[in-house]
């Protein structure tokens, strides 16, 4: 049993050793071997920037979860850090609290609530 399990050992290095000796052995150098660097328009952020889409979002996010906020009537677009908004507000309070909510938001460089009207009738 024991010459068997030896045999089978030697069997395995054997092809093992054969198969490694069929592949040629080729140098690749360094420069071959690593990816070609990024171009510049491929979509990279740039350090520090944020992403209009994520601050969209996240106005988004923080205006539905805000107190006294109907964000349903709200429309919010992001261009360069500048933050849009638009609808309908039920009070100039409503809509003075939207715009600092918005403001608070990581890398909001400014918020333009002027497409925001101050409805007359509470909804």
């Amino acid at each position: 049993m024991q010459t068997q399990n030896s045999f089978r050992k030697a069997l395995f290095a054997a092809g093992l050793t054969a198969l490694v000796a069929m592949v040629p052995l080729t140098q690749v150098s360094a420069q071959e071997a690593s990816p070609p660097p990024a171009k510049a328009s491929d979509n990279q952020t740039v350090p520090g920037k944020v992403d209009d889409t994520w601050i969209t979002t996240k106005v988004k996010s923080e205006l539905a979860t805000a107190k006294n906020v109907k964000s349903s009537d709200l429309s919010v677009t992001t261009t360069d850090g500048v933050v849009a908004i638009t609808g309908t507000a039920t009070s100039a309070a409503e809509k003075t609290k939207i715009e600092s909510v918005a403001k608070h938001v990581k890398g909001v460089k400014k918020v333009d609530a002027s497409g925001v009207t101050v409805s007359d009738v509470a909804k």
